[in-house]
């Protein structure tokens, strides 16, 4: 699959998911939270203030790596941003959860396609956004696993989520015990889905 390609199809299927989990209302992951306690505290779009966070990490990813900040990476965030708004103001036009489970299906639905989506886009390895350069960058200095890289970062934003009084729920942290995992099950599932198709390549050339 072409890498732009690619790309764009996770971004989607990422932003997609995210508009779900905040619909939801039963808890945004803690980075998503944070945007929208930020919306309601202080004004702004959930997607402007996805930029703006994004800037703050980009900056954070640069010292930490000692290099030139990934500019690239908030081209991402700028274009997660407004498929955000886009997906908020198509779901909550077509479809508004009432009932617990109701919410509680939307929210799953939303969390699994996040963790597709990151994965997809990831791959792609083109201009990956801050926060998820940072969980490689902290998966590369302390050797730990995505799962717990993730998680780490999913800690730190629901602390900040709760100050300012983002929606915070069991959704909340679902997300910071599963999301991880589901990216971990999604890489390792690509992972093997390439090696196979290598090896069926390599067979069929012998």
């Amino acid at each position: 699959m072409n890498i732009f390609v690619q790309y764009v199809i996770g971004i989607i299927i990422l932003t997609l998911g995210i508009a779900f989990t905040i619909q939801s209302k039963f808890g945004a992951s803690p980075y998503d939270a944070l945007l929208v306690g930020l919306f309601n505290t202080i004004g702004l779009s959930v997607g402007s203030w996805e930029v703006i966070v994004a800037l703050v990490i980009l900056i954070c990813n640069a010292i930490l790596q000692k290099a030139r900040p990934e500019i690239l990476g908030l081209l991402t965030a700028i274009i997660t941003g407004i498929g955000i708004d886009i997906w908020l103001f198509l779901i909550g036009t077509f479809f508004k959860p009432e009932q617990w489970y109701s919410e509680l299906i939307c929210f799953l639905i939303g969390l699994i396609l996040i963790g597709l989506g990151t994965t997809i886009y990831l791959r792609a390895k083109f201009a990956p956004m801050p926060v998820d350069l940072l969980m490689l960058v902290i998966h590369d200095l302390t050797k730990l696993n995505l799962l717990w890289s993730r998680t780490i970062i999913y800690f730190v934003f629901l602390v900040l989520a709760f100050v300012f009084n983002g929606p915070i729920g069991i959704g909340t942290i679902l997300t910071v015990l599963l999301g991880g995992t589901i990216i971990n099950f999604f890489m390792t599932f690509f992972d093997k889905r390439e090696m196979n198709l290598d090896i069926k390549s390599s067979t069929e050339n012998d």
